[in-house]
């Protein structure tokens, strides 16, 4: 019916990020969980790799790591509708898809305690898409990628007239787990599967 792809966060793995996925997943529909090209030196791997504070705009290393990482998921990402997102690097990952020839397929994007990787490259890309639907899911205090980014995120998508759900809460840098079922159900919406089903 269709797969749902999430990318774990800097110093991830596929592993760490497949029980939130296993609890996500529509029925019916298969599960992605690509792993980062990128080696961390403390354990892990990501999307990118820098040495800089995470709230600050990405330089031309970072920026080609990104495309490095774009290249190696467009020959993962299969046919078919799909529903991306991630966990903090990841998620900007996901947004970037939209940039891809894969973004006809996509029909909605899940930020977990993300921002964008390259804000004006994805409203750019924006206006040449039909609005789909995009959630957010954010803590107060997360102190690695603050509220602002969050935010501006959702500018974002909102100015392209996207269908966009905001998710906060008090805690920090994570999935909080007692609005799991909010975005559950907001997939299986999204999925076009009726939550009775």
């Amino acid at each position: 019916m269709g797969t749902l792809v999430l990318l774990h966060g800097l110093t991830g793995t596929p592993d760490m990020i497949h029980p939130l996925a296993e609890t996500l997943c529509p029925p019916g529909w298969d599960i992605l969980l690509p792993q980062g090209p990128f080696s961390h030196p403390e354990r892990g791997f990501g999307w990118w790799i820098r040495n800089a504070p995470p709230d600050t705009p990405l330089d031309s290393d970072a920026c080609s790591q990104v495309d490095l990482s774009l290249a190696s998921l467009e020959n993962q990402i299969p046919e078919g509708p799909l529903i991306v997102g991630g966990f903090s690097q990841g998620s900007a990952l996901a947004q970037e898809l939209l940039l891809t020839p894969n973004r006809d397929n996509i029909l909605g994007i899940i930020v977990i305690a993300g921002k964008t990787a390259r804000p004006m490259d994805l409203r750019i890309a924006l206006q040449g898409i039909e609005p789909k639907r995009m959630i957010s899911m954010h803590g107060e205090s997360d102190h690695i990628v603050p509220m602002w980014q969050a935010d501006e995120t959702v500018s974002i998508f909102q100015d392209a007239g996207w269908n966009v759900t905001t998710l906060r809460h008090q805690k920090g840098h994570m999935v909080n787990l007692s609005q799991q079922q909010a975005l559950i159900d907001w997939i299986r919406i999204t999925a076009g599967i009726a939550n009775n089903d």
